[in-house]
């Protein structure tokens, strides 16, 4: 015997179970992506807090390491690429989030390869031991570094070398190598608890986008729209087209044929005497002749819209925020009165960036940046 509700039909149940095992779905592939992510940024975490280095794991390699420095990490598959124009990179950042979307094994453009070999990330520099000979990239000399957001190549900038070079590695590899750079980095510029510090905030905020199970949908909650193929789309577009049939026929058949060889005589009517032509039974008003001529009526152009997020930034007429976009270097005059400048502000040498107390310094990609301050939180964006 079919289950039934009140009122005897068996479709209720039917749409119930269909939409319980939708959500189910949804929710559960929701969680799956969540959980990949939140343990992602947990392992990030551990490593970051537990990267150490010694001297012993540099042994057989063809590297003599300075007083004091150790190996931290070391890939045997490794290719040497230079940029063949010159280009501008960005100042070194801390920024630690992973990369949502997958790396292609590509080279992009203006990319060549021109040795191949093993690169060792120690904690003063990043090497690479090729077939040719050795490059190394000091990290306190390092004037740009950026990772390309779809290829496995990171390129740096120094002082000693006009030529930008760096490094093209396996695709299953880059993310790993890309976050050990960024913590041998802030070792170097004793920035470690900035980079753990960052961490521990994305993994509070990504746990606020914890998905929730979603509630049971009950045969009371069908409606009758559920029985029509295409549901509540095909409701509405039968009820638009039920107003705009009857609507387009009195259009095309007009009740009242004189009215319309009256229009059809008629030259262009001024819109005083459009009712008068649409109601012939209306009195006629005679159009009101000026000498003056016509003016087109002003349009005020309309506000450009403004950005719809700021990412946490404070509103402002600048066009700054949390989000990315470009590095400021030379912000605008009136920048401390949006934000909270530290003090000394204009005596800064770097780009701007969000001190972890809320104080904004422009001491970006510098050693001391956000000194006294509790370190850098993030960067500002225009």
């Amino acid at each position: 015997m079919a289950m039934t509700d009140s009122t005897g039909s068996t479709w209720r149940y039917r749409w119930a179970h269909r939409q319980n095992e939708r959500r189910v779905r949804t929710f559960r592939g929701a969680e799956a992506a969540w959980r990949r992510r939140d343990d992602e940024l947990r392992r990030l975490h551990a490593l970051a807090a537990d990267f150490e280095g010694s001297t012993a794991a540099g042994v057989g390699l063809p590297l003599e390491l300075a007083a004091g420095e150790v190996v931290l990490w070391a890939l045997p598959a490794a290719q040497l690429v230079e940029v063949r124009h010159t280009t501008v990179l960005p100042a070194p950042d801390l920024s630690v989030n992973p990369q949502a979307g997958p790396l292609r094994p590509r080279r992009p453009d203006g990319v060549r390869v021109t040795d191949a070999g093993m690169a060792v990330i120690t904690s003063r520099r990043l090497v690479l031991l090729g077939g040719r000979g050795r490059r190394d990239w000091a990290y306190g000399r390092m004037t740009g570094l950026a990772h390309d957001p779809a290829a496995p190549v990171t390129l740096i900038q120094v002082l000693d070398r006009r030529r930008t070079s760096g490094l093209m590695l396996p695709t299953d590899a880059a993310a790993d190598f890309r976050f050990k750079l960024t913590l041998a980095f802030a070792d170097a510029i004793e920035q470690r608890a900035a980079v753990l510090a960052q961490l521990d905030e994305l993994i509070a905020e990504h746990a606020q986008l914890k998905p929730f199970r979603p509630a049971v949908a009950t045969p009371a909650q069908a409606r009758f729209s559920a029985r029509v193929p295409g549901g509540r789309r095909t409701v509405a577009v039968a009820a638009a087209v039920a107003l705009l049939v009857p609507a387009a026929l009195i259009e095309s058949n007009p009740s009242d044929p004189g009215a319309e060889v009256a229009i059809a005589a008629t030259p262009a009517p001024t819109p005083s005497i459009v009712p008068a032509l649409l109601h012939p039974k209306a009195p006629a008003v005679a159009p009101r002749v000026s000498s003056a001529p016509t003016r087109s009526p002003r349009r005020t152009p309309s506000p450009t819209p403004s950005r719809d997020r700021l990412c946490g930034a404070p509103a402002n007429p600048l066009g700054y925020d949390y989000c990315g976009g470009t590095r400021i270097r030379r912000p605008a005059a009136e920048v401390c009165d949006w934000f909270d400048c530290a003090p000394q502000f204009w005596a800064g040498r770097g780009y701007l960036v969000q001190c972890r107390d809320g104080a904004v310094s422009l001491t970006g990609g510098r050693s001391n940046a956000c000194n006294g301050h509790q370190g850098v939180r993030r960067t500002v964006w225009r």
